[in-house]
């Protein structure tokens, strides 16, 4: 990559983490489609910031496309052009934004995976079982699933937890969202019950450090760990298999199915837009209508 485009990218990136407060997993992603933009102006024959064009963007994008990219990876990638344009015009690195002309593919609103309550129930049973040994590896992860269900936090937060963001007598974690926002979100009984099994023994995987939850090895726990265990233990429930993300879809439908209010949910979720959380709503009328559909002698027309 040329020296001038390698520059623009380094100071894009201390942009993001000290001006814009974005998160380490929004750094690296956006980097990484900077990275890839840049490269391929680059072999178009671009190699300054000034003269990146929207038709070199259309290009990267339809390069994508073609690479098999999913629509969510492209608007993505779309919305990290537009930021880095965007950037280059503020910071006098481009006479123009041509990422303000960049449409972004639409993105599917399909209704996210979600267990229903006997699903969660049976899940969290599992968990159970498997911990009843005793071995420290499966009470961790028996407290993990019951911490991400109860609280619906993100798996990057779970794994950013130390022992001090944890409190038993309140039943309450704090945790550090997007834009490096701090909330606090309740939790109940049972995650409270297997946070504790956990903590009995958590010096037996621990080899030092703050971190709530380590891995085999003794350190922080990552978030490719946390997938693998709410995979391997939805998996054994026989229901859906859900990754972390699956989880948090679950808490929030259920809470709101319980007659939350959508702004204490989007307050427990940490979403900085309502936009954001309506989401789950629809997810909580589809379920209604299909439990309709079954259950209601006229939800049909009778036959002819």
């Amino acid at each position: 990559m040329p020296r001038d485009l390698s520059e623009a990218l380094a100071d894009f990136e201390v942009h993001l983490r000290d001006e814009r407060n974005r998160s380490e997993h929004t750094v690296r992603a956006y980097l990484g489609d900077i990275r890839s933009l840049l490269g391929f102006v680059a072999d178009r024959g671009c190699e300054v910031p000034s003269a990146i064009g929207l038709a070199d963007l259309r290009a990267w994008l339809a390069a994508m496309h073609g690479a098999g990219q999913s629509r969510a990876s492209l608007a993505r990638r779309a919305a990290s052009a537009r930021a880095f344009t965007a950037w280059c015009l503020r910071r006098g690195l481009a006479p123009t934004d041509p990422g303000q002309r960049l449409a972004s593919p639409r993105v599917s609103k399909r209704l996210p995976t979600v267990l229903d309550a006997q699903q969660a129930v049976r899940v969290m049973d599992v968990a159970a079982i498997q911990a009843d040994d005793g071995d420290p590896g499966a009470q961790r992860d028996r407290s993990i699933i019951e911490l991400l269900y109860a609280t619906g936090i993100r798996v990057g937060e779970l794994c950013a937890m130390n022992l001090g963001d944890i409190d038993l007598d309140s039943r309450t974690v704090r945790v550090i969202g997007k834009g490096n926002k701090e909330r606090v979100v309740p939790f109940g009984v049972p995650a409270a019950i297997a946070a504790r099994a956990w903590l009995d023994v958590r010096d037996r995987l621990a080899v030092s450090g703050p971190a709530l939850y380590v891995g085999s090895r003794g350190a922080r726990i990552g978030q490719r760990a946390v997938r693998t265990i709410v995979d391997r233990i939805t998996r054994d429930a026989g229901g859906p298999r859900l990754a972390p993300h699956g989880l948090r879809h679950t808490a929030a439908t259920h809470v709101l199915e319980g007659g939350a209010d959508l702004r204490a949910v989007q307050e427990l979720l940490g979403h900085a837009s309502l936009d954001t959380t309506q989401r789950y709503t629809h997810v909580s009328v589809e379920r209604l209508r299909t439990t309709f559909v079954q259950a209601h002698p006229r939800s049909e027309l009778p036959p002819t």
